[in-house]
Formats: structure tokens, C-alpha cells, sequence
């Protein structure tokens, strides 16, 4: 049996769920089951808990292999579950001399079951081109850079991730390139800390020249897609892009986190609510018809009734359509663990009411696509989404396609043609 993977958390463990493929069947690893966890909340450690107990009841002759950044920061706790094998580092994933001496401890019945290096020594970054795309997918991701350098106080990530560190342009535009030509319509230029892109590099390069150097130097891409930045970070090359070059997408993610500024100073975010307000004004203002999703946390310790709510307005005063809503989870040694927390049930209240606000600006959106002609990327039988990340029900099976369409309505979840 071949390798499987289970990828839990962000766009980057999508991603590099299929390097972890190419290299554990590369070194001869079968009937295994590898788990690519995430330690963003405690709920995803809890979750990727779960699904080994499940998946080892179900194949328990499989080997299972846990690797991510809930592994990096909490290996002893998963070297301790009788389910599990292996432990493998949130870098060592990466590399094939991992998954060797991975299959090498197996083959000798070795009872150390943790392999994790210090993932704060990790220096530099390599490109990882990955083959394991089935060819016409319609959208792939392109790691370009890994790590944070920031430390925001509620965020245990740069402890999984490691310092920032970015792949060198030309690989990266190799790596586009050879993916579109291999038929992938969109990509998408994924990252831990994407707007630190290249700080590490000589000649420090931001993330908007990059941008330019792929859309200048790889004519036959038809669509680029830029993942969650944090707009305090976006540069003036990247601004240009999004006004001159329509084959990048009118959608951006936003780390925004909160809509008050005494909680943001507390975060230790780098922007306060005028200047998330201010970049998306510009931003419309360059390409009016974006659409911009947001991360925003709910029941951050301290957090007041007042300061939630101008949480709910942000929401509106940016105009946002897209919202990814986190209860606020405290991650052992973060800094905000040790702050004054807010009651379980205030947390998920809020959250609820924070999911209910994002529904409804997601509908008004949706309405206000009737009647236009929108380009939408066949994603599967049935499935589409357009230039703004829209979700389209479409009776099109040209999947990996883009094709133009008419809106005709939306049934409150999708665009209806």
C-alpha cells in the first residue's frame, strides 16, 4: 500500500503534503500513514489526536508517522500515544534523508520514535518542485517562503516554522513556469509570513517585485493568486501589479486579527485598525471591483464587549467578503496565555456572532455578482470559483478550465449561471 497523507491547518501543509508523498515513497515507506498536523489551536492538535486514534482502529498494521508544526512544538506528547511510530520535524519533513531514516528505524524495530532537529538553526530554504500534481489540476500552490520572524503574542507558529526564509526568485519562477506548462491553470504563491518574502535574500527582494518577475517572465500563466498577507507589509511593486496586470487575482487575504487597537498593540500586530482600513480603501481604489477575505480572532484575552464589537465593524469598514473566524485558543507559552482570559462561553459566542456578520457580507456579495460576466476556473464537475475566489455551481465539466458566464443569481452559498 502507498503512502498516505492527512494534512491538517494552512495552504503551505497542502502543498507540502505532496513533497512529504514524493519523498517517503521515494525511500521505499509503504503502508504508512503519514499525519501533517497543525498547532494553530489547541482544536487542531485535538483534531490530528483523533484521527490517529481513528485511523490506527481502522488499519492497524499501518506505520503512522506524525509530522508539522503541532509535532515540532509538542513531539514528546505525540511520541507518547501507543498509535504512534514516528515523530518527524517540521524540517526534517522536507528532506528525503528524513523519511530514510525513518523507514531505516522501522526495518530494525529501533524504539526512539522521536526525529526532530532544532528548527530554529534552519538558516535557508530550498525550492521544492512538486511532480505529484495531477496534471490539468486547476489550482497548485508554490512555496515561496517558510517561517516568521515576528512574535505575535498569542501565536505559537514561528516555534513549528521556524525564522523566515525565502526560496530565490529564479527557482520560483522556474517552478511556476514548469507548472504552467504542465496545464495548471491558477496558482497560487503560498508562504507562513508571505509579505516577508525576501528579506533574506541578497538584495532583499519584497514580495511585490517577485510578483512582477512571474507575471513578466511566464506569459503562458493564466492566473496568479497571492495567499494571506499581512497588508502593513505590502509593498508598492505589489500594489502595481494588482493595478496593471489582470492575471493577477482581484482577492486578498488579509491578517487583520482584530479591529481594536488597544487588543491589536496586545497581539503585538504591527498595524493598527486605520491602517487596515486605509489599505483596503487604496487597494479598491487601484482595482475596485477586489475582494478581501480576513483572519480575525474572537475573545482575545482582555477583549471587551466594546472592543468586539469594533471587531464586527471592521467588517464592514473594510469591506470584507471573505472571513476566517479563530475562537481564541491559548497555546502554551505564548505570551498571551498569561494574559487575563475571556470565559469559554464568551469566546464562542462571539465567534458565532463574528461567522454570522461574515455569512451575511458573504450573501451581499454574492448579490451584488448578478448580472456580470465573471471568467470561472472549473475547479470539478459541477464546481467553479471566479477571479475573486466566488464559488460558482456550474454544469461545466471542462474541469481545469476557464470559462466566461453570465451570473444569473446565487442560491445565499454560490453564484448560480
Amino acid at each position: 500500500m502507498a503512502v498516505d497523507i492527512v494534512t491538517f491547518g494552512c495552504r503551505l501543509n497542502a502543498f507540502e503534503a505532496e513533497v512529504i508523498r514524493g519523498k517517503a515513497e521515494g525511500a521505499g515507506l509503504s503502508d504508512t500513514i503519514v499525519i501533517n498536523s497543525c498547532a494553530v489551536t489547541n482544536e487542531a492538535v485535538a483534531q490530528a489526536r483523533q484521527s490517529i486514534r481513528k485511523l490506527k482502529r481502522e488499519r492497524p498494521e499501518a506505520r503512522i508517522v506524525v509530522t508539522g508544526c503541532a509535532a515540532q512544538t509538542q513531539a514528546a506528547m505525540f511520541a507518547g500515544m501507543a498509535e504512534v511510530d514516528r515523530v518527524v520535524g517540521n524540517d526534517d519533513k522536507m528532506r528525503s534523508e528524513a523519511w530514510q531514516q525513518t523507514r531505516d528505524a522501522f526495518d530494525i524495530g529501533a524504539s526512539e520514535k522521536i526525529a526532530v532537529s532544532d528548527i530554529m538553526s534552519v538558516r535557508e530554504m530550498a525550492p521544492h518542485l512538486v511532480d505529484g500534481f495531477a496534471t490539468g489540476l486547476p489550482r497548485v500552490f508554490v512555496q515561496v517562503q517558510n517561517g516568521c520572524d515576528h512574535r505575535c503574542t498569542f501565536c505559537i507558529i514561528p516555534f513549528g516554522r521556524g525564522n523566515s526564509r525565502s526560496v530565490p526568485m529564479g527557482a520560483v519562477v522556474e517552478q511556476v513556469r514548469a507548472l504552467a506548462e504542465r496545464g495548471h491553470a491558477e496558482i497560487v504563491l503560498t508562504g507562513v509570513d508571505l509579505t516577508s518574502y525576501g528579506a533574506d535574500l541578497p538584495g532583499a527582494p519584497k514580495l511585490g517585485m517577485l510578483t512582477k518577475q512571474i507575471l513578466r517572465h511566464v506569459p503562458e500563466l493564466k492566473r496568479l493568486r497571492i495567499s494571506s498577507i499581512d497588508s502593513i507589509e505590502a509593498d508598492s511593486d505589489l500594489l502595481d501589479a494588482i493595478t496593471e496586470d489582470a492575471r493577477l487575482m482581484p482577492h486578498l487575504h488579509l491578517s487583520l486579527q482584530s479591529g481594536d487597537d488597544l487588543i491589536l498593540k496586545r497581539m503585538k500586530r504591527r498595524h493598527l485598525r486605520h491602517d487596515a482600513i486605509a489599505f483596503c480603501n487604496q487597494v479598491r481604489r487601484l482595482r475596485p471591483d477586489v475582494a478581501f477575505g480576513a483572519d480575525i480572532i474572537a475573545g482575545f484575552p482582555t477583549e471587551t464587549e466594546e472592543m468586539f464589537s469594533r471587531s464586527l465593524d471592521l467588517v464592514e469598514e473594510c469591506g470584507l467578503t471573505f472571513l476566517h473566524v479563530f475562537p481564541y485558543s491559548p497555546r502554551p507559552g505564548t505570551p498571551a496565555a498569561r494574559m487575563p482570559q475571556v470565559a469559554g462561553g464568551v469566546i464562542k459566542e462571539r465567534a458565532k456572532r463574528l461567522r454570522a456578520v461574515g455569512d451575511a457580507a458573504l450573501r451581499q456579495r454574492l448579490q451584488a455578482e448578478i448580472g456580470a460576466t465573471r471568467d470561472v476556473l472549473i475547479e470539478s464537475e459541477g464546481q467553479g470559483r471566479t477571479e475573486h475566489y466566488l464559488p460558482v455551481a456550474i454544469a461545466d465539466e471542462r474541469v481545469g478550465s476557464i470559462v466566461p458566464v453570465m451570473i444569473a443569481g446565487s442560491d445565499g452559498e454560490r453564484l448560480t449561471v
